[in-house]
């Protein structure tokens, strides 16, 4: 029955023709790009929960690539089915997934975990060079539909002919691309290390980009770094774009050219190099919570109050119901209360602010492991834990903490695929500031996360190591 369900789904949801296939992934083929090259336009490759060590190249084929996720919209699915890109087989092309044979809009990739990406050598479209790019996701020359995955801890670092390293989750060029109910975090490049929008149109909507670090060039916009548009719209709406950090410049969004209508977006917490939200110039920006405030109808400068999982909203949040009040823009209505917006929406129909806001309102994934979601604004009230520094370093850094109350403390670092690789602290330790110094000299480049455990309580966060 559940095969039966698929198949009519993407028949009507991607136009599929009426023989088109569904090839199965280990079942019939024991790998996502051997079933990919297999494939005739309109095909579904379907893949079963697990680590696929791979980096996937659609080649020009237009098919839907999907997890188990939209048999039933489980979203343990998106978690357990993961592509990993981290061991390729030609180093300068390790982005996770490649997408650049001038696919259109059924094409789809839909209901991964993407992570380990170290981009890909590109040829700049535009005669600006060669850079390394894309390192969960790269799209180029195509217009595919991409949601619902997770595209987190990926790595674009400069080496061979790159002239630098953009788009440290997302590199998209040249296309119009459909970018909803995405989730872009933990990723590092020199700019834009969340996501690179490159002389491309396209809509970018309900996503959350979240945590990524590390920018430091040609305007760094470590959460989104755009470049012009060649005339085609570029719209980003509803989205939730939190706690991305730079080394200098700007750590929110950036703009080098382009006409960008910024609606309904939550934009705050970005900091490092200039501390600024937005700059540049083109963006329309209205309806936006933006820390530190931002000229443009609608805008508000208030504390989200996020809640403690996946930046949902708290019920007293002043993003509820404050988005553009046209009704196009409203939220989904709860069938058994039809007045009232349906969950993770809240309040009335209007719009609410972030990536919970709109028509495309949706759940996410239920949590993302090795994450904390959590608001720095709302920690646990014992115990802080500060971003390592230097990061990204090489080959040591200093992690410190802070108890408020005696603790035992245990503090590990663990590699990108969840081993632990370091044991820094495991025992009793009264109220007080403290700071281990972490080696990397035996490790290899990538990035890392350290959980602190202390008084019941968890905090965990990412660094970056790179030689």
């Amino acid at each position: 029955m559940k095969i039966i369900k698929l198949i009519c789904i993407m028949i009507l949801a991607f136009n599929a023709t009426a023989d088109a296939l569904i090839r199965n992934v280990p079942a019939q083929y024991s790998t996502i790009q051997s079933a990919i090259l297999a494939c005739n336009n309109g095909d579904t490759v379907l893949v079963q929960p697990g680590t696929y060590f791979e980096n996937i190249n659609f080649r020009t084929k237009r098919i839907v690539l999907t997890s188990r996720f939209f048999e039933s919209n489980d979203y343990s699915y998106i978690q357990s089915t993961v592509i990993n890109g981290s061991n390729p087989t030609q180093p300068d092309s390790a982005s996770c997934v490649i997408i650049s044979g001038q696919q259109d809009s059924t094409t789809v990739l839909q209901g991964f975990t993407l992570t380990g990406g170290k981009g890909t050598i590109w040829n700049d479209e535009h005669f600006a060079g060669f850079y390394r790019e894309g390192g969960g996701l790269l799209v180029a020359l195509s217009s595919p539909v991409i949601r619902y995955n997770i595209i987190r801890d990926n790595q674009c670092v400069t080496g061979g002919i790159a002239n630098s390293t953009g788009g440290g989750g997302v590199r998209i060029g040249d296309g119009y691309v459909r970018f909803f109910n995405n989730i872009v975090m933990n990723n590092t490049s020199k700019y834009g290390a969340g996501v690179v929008l490159n002389y491309t149109g396209g809509e970018y909507r309900n996503n959350i980009i979240a945590k990524n670090y590390g920018s430091n060039q040609f305007g760094a916009g470590a959460g989104v770094w755009m470049n012009n548009t060649f005339t085609r719209p570029r719209v980003l709406e509803n989205n939730t774009i939190v706690f991305n950090t730079s080394l200098s410049q700007t750590p929110g969004v950036y703009n080098s050219l382009g006409a960008t209508t910024v609606r309904n977006n939550i934009v705050w917490g970005n900091t490092g190099g200039n501390g600024s939200q937005f700059s540049g110039p083109q963006m329309i920006i209205t309806y936006c919570n933006v820390q530190g405030g931002f000229a443009g109808a609608g805008n508000m400068n208030s504390e989200p109050l996020f809640d403690s999982t996946n930046y949902y909203l708290q019920a007293s949040s002043p993003c509820i119901d404050k988005g553009d009040s046209s009704t196009i823009y409203n939220d989904p209505a709860d069938p058994l209360n039809p007045s009232q917006a349906k969950w993770p929406s809240r309040g009335t129909l209007r719009n609410d602010i972030g990536a919970y806001g709109g028509a495309l309102s949706k759940v996410i994934a239920n949590s993302v492991v090795s994450v904390n979601f959590q608001n720095e604004l709302y920690l646990p009230d014992d115990i802080r834990l500060a971003q390592n520094f230097p990061n990204p370093f090489n080959p040591s850094t200093e992690i410190a903490y802070e108890l408020k109350s005696p603790s035992v403390v245990k503090l590990v670092v663990y590699d990108r695929l969840g081993k632990e690789v370091a044991a820094l602290v495991n025992r009793m330790q009264p109220a007080g500031s403290y700071s281990v110094k972490f080696e990397g000299t035996d490790l290899p480049t990538g990035s890392y996360f350290y959980r602190l455990n202390a008084g019941g309580q968890s905090l965990v966060r990412t660094m970056m190591l790179v030689k």
